[in-house]
């Protein structure tokens, strides 16, 4: 075992001889390169309207959400309840290209037909509704995150569905019932931000179908098809409401802009011989990438470059000792190896820092400037970010230096570690891959300790191409990590193994 003090004099030995221009040069030249792309990628995006942008809706709890629905309503108190009868639900969604034009019936299954209780019409205001949904049965969603599951099933005239959501005060509480006299609870939930008059109704609204199309070496893009769906309702009874008070019809957010909207069947509600149509056209969910917002990690563009430099000085850290004198020089000791790896992590870990904690919050502000939404993320992810993806780098470090030791050839341990690292993140990164061979790269590969960096959510309740070419790492960011940690510490582990233990030993060994 090496001593303490011996380590600490390797620690300060190898630091010194670390302060090289070159290898100070090179680290700079990594953190610089994660900021300039960053920036130009920042800088280079701007949001294109015809006149002012409207601003994205954002939720109770600030985050960006998608608001959009066609909704029949009246005023409601603090207590009061809404029963209805769901007897049919039907759907269009639009071709495919090359017929693009075409129109086909059809639900999609995040369609929704039901009842809503809402602080007014205004996209983004705090809300819960109980629905049917064209493929997940009935739910209950409140406050956009928030998704309770209900029976299975869908609708039809022979299988109808009853919906009742009852407020009292700040609670609501959703119950369905297959003939209106047996009722099951479906969920309890508290909307502390509700006023003392809310917009109580049926509402319905159809997210985008999700088409991916062939690309690269079995990649995918992405193509979202217009959808809208309608709900037919009939033995509507209100509690808590004036009953004289006339329904209400409005759209919240855009609606009637496309050809079919125009002229075929229009967003909105009709009342015909005792039945209420609602159709109506988008979603009610949170927002994301796949809604054109752009997440804070899309300003890390220039990591790669950075970490193909870090990975190349840390294995060369490595190297150098077997580069000198004709037959390679003798090997370094354990300590010193021990010594090189604090250094090289350290000084990787804190240009990362600098240069993720720079260009992260200055390239989100410059987005906003220029009028992209940028995916919310709270403060303490931010942190999560910035200081795991320095984590990351440095991991990535060890992991070179060990490789450097263990092949001691700069030109041999460089295309290794390139090979297991930078690549794995660049292809999975493109839609290149499939995302099944994709996703287990960033499982098996060091690659996967970049997951750090992630700040988009999966929502079950939200159509979206999950995969690694859209931001969505297959693993959790802290699981993510401690692959990258194994295998630099496995790597470490071997290459310190085969070191003699000190320097009394280490021209017994390399004799």
């Amino acid at each position: 075992m090496t001593s303490t003090d011996d380590l600490l004099h390797a620690v300060h030995r190898e630091w010194t001889g670390f302060r090289r221009p070159g290898r100070l040069i090179a680290m700079a030249t990594a953190a610089l390169a994660v900021i300039a792309l960053g920036l130009l990628y920042a800088f280079g995006n701007h949001a294109s309207c015809d006149g002012p942008c409207p601003a994205a809706p954002t939720g109770p709890d600030g985050s960006l959400v998608h608001d959009q629905f066609s909704f029949l309503h009246r005023d409601l108190g603090r207590h009061g309840s809404i029963t209805v009868r769901l007897t049919s639900m039907t759907g269009t969604i639009t071709y495919p290209p090359p017929h693009h034009d075409q129109i086909v019936p059809g639900l999609v299954p995040w369609a929704k037909a039901g009842v809503i209780v809402k602080d007014g019409v205004r996209p983004g205001s705090s809300y819960a509704a109980l629905m049917v949904t064209g493929g997940h049965g009935v739910r209950m969603q409140y406050d956009y995150r928030h998704d309770i599951a209900g029976s299975t099933g869908g609708v039809s005239a022979d299988a109808p569905r009853w919906l009742r959501l009852t407020r009292s005060g700040d609670t609501v509480t959703g119950h369905e019932s297959a003939d209106g006299e047996r009722w099951a609870k479906v969920g309890t939930v508290r909307l502390p931000q509700l006023p003392e008059t809310v917009r109580v109704g049926l509402f319905a609204t159809s997210p985008g179908d999700l088409t991916l199309r062939p690309a690269g070496l079995g990649g995918t893009t992405e193509q979202v098809r217009w959808t809208q769906a309608g709900g037919v309702f009939d033995h509507v009874g209100l509690t808590g409401t004036d009953t004289a008070a006339r329904w209400r019809s409005d759209t919240v957010g855009e609606a009637n802009r496309t050809d079919w909207e125009k002229y075929r069947r229009r967003a909105g509600a009709v009342e015909k011989n005792g039945t209420i149509t609602v159709t109506g056209s988008g979603d009610i969910g949170p927002s994301g990438a796949e809604d054109g917002a752009r997440p804070a990690e899309r300003t890390l563009g220039g990591l790669p470059l950075a970490l193909l430099v870090v990975l190349v000085v840390a294995v060369r850290l490595a190297t150098t000792a077997y580069r000198r004198g004709a037959t390679g020089g003798a090997p370094v000791t354990r300590a010193e190896l021990g010594a090189k790896a604090m250094v090289v992590a350290a000084v990787t870990f804190v240009t990362g820092l600098l240069a993720v904690g720079v260009v992260i919050p200055a390239g989100v502000a410059v987005l906003k400037g220029n009028g992209v939404p940028v995916v919310g993320a709270s403060a303490l992810t931010g942190a999560r970010v910035v200081v795991g993806t320095a984590a990351a780098l440095a991991l990535a470090a060890v992991l070179a230096l060990a490789l450097g030791a263990l092949l001691r050839r700069a030109r041999a341990a460089v295309p290794v570690a390139v090979l297991t690292i930078v690549l794995p993140y660049v292809v999975t990164s493109l839609p290149l891959l499939a995302d099944g061979p994709a996703q287990w790269l960033l499982r098996l590969t060091p690659a996967a300790g970049f997951a750090t960096q992630q700040t988009l959510v999966a929502y079950p309740q939200v159509v979206a191409h999950y995969a690694p070419s859209t931001g969505y790492f297959p693993l959790p960011w802290w699981a993510g990590l401690g692959v990258l940690g194994g295998y630099a510490a496995v790597l470490l582990a071997l290459a310190l193994r085969r070191l003699p233990g000190s320097d009394a030993r280490r021209s017994a060994a390399w004799r």
